[in-house]
């Protein structure tokens, strides 16, 4: 119970940093916050969610209500316009235009898409430094590549994500999912692990997680 606290505590302080670091205006002072967990009950066959069913310790944190970036106005939305309305996400929105990649992920009938916010880009861009960051972006292979890895060609809730175990991406590679009380653990093949910040956030096609870390398919 202390460490899961402790992970929380730590994931509030990411996120009200990064929002700052990439101007965003819809973090006030108070840390993130989360709906009550739902009762334990099976997922929804086909994968399909609402917004009453989201989860994480920054769903809280999203635009409320109808307004631009929120949850109620992603489920009309494809996946990769939802991603493009949320202000915690322009960072993986250029990654998603600049491959290529966003029609499809529109236009797929079932998707699943682990979404790093922005902060966790700039951990990326650190942690490469700043030429081979450039440089993944300048190389539409490779970032294309990259993009793919966090996207499934299939439409998960929570539950069906915690039942699978595992999952194989548009890329070819897997990740490990493992629940963890307020949210869920994702690790990918280089041993990184992203944590949920809100996940089943419905969209027209797909379900969305926003995530802390970006997931990469090998060792960069």
């Amino acid at each position: 119970m202390k460490t899961q606290r402790l992970l929380m505590a730590g994931m509030a302080a990411l996120l009200a940093v990064g929002i700052s670091a990439c101007g965003g205006d819809v973090i006030g002072e108070q840390g993130p916050t989360s709906p009550a967990p739902a009762p334990a009950a099976p997922g929804n066959p086909d994968g399909v969610t609402n917004v009453a069913q989201m989860f994480g310790p920054a769903c809280a944190q999203l635009p409320q209500g109808g307004t631009p970036g929120s949850a109620v106005r992603a489920a009309g939305l494809g996946t990769a316009d939802a991603i493009t309305a949320s202000p915690l996400l322009r960072t993986m929105t250029n990654a998603l235009n600049q491959s290529g990649l966003a029609g499809q992920v529109n236009s797929e009938p079932g998707v699943t898409v682990f979404a790093p916010y922005d902060r966790g880009f700039t951990n990326l861009q650190q942690n490469l430094g700043q030429p081979r960051y450039d440089a993944l972006f300048a190389d539409k292979a490779k970032l294309t590549d990259a993009v793919k890895y966090l996207v499934v060609v299939k439409r998960y809730d929570r539950a069906g994500l915690a039942g699978a175990k595992n999952v194989t991406t548009l890329q070819g590679g897997s990740l490990k999912i493992t629940d963890a009380g307020d949210t869920m653990n994702i690790t990918d093949n280089a041993g990184t692990t992203a944590h949920v910040l809100c996940g089943n956030i419905p969209t027209r096609n797909g379900t969305l997680f926003l995530i802390d870390n970006v997931l990469q398919p090998r060792q960069p």
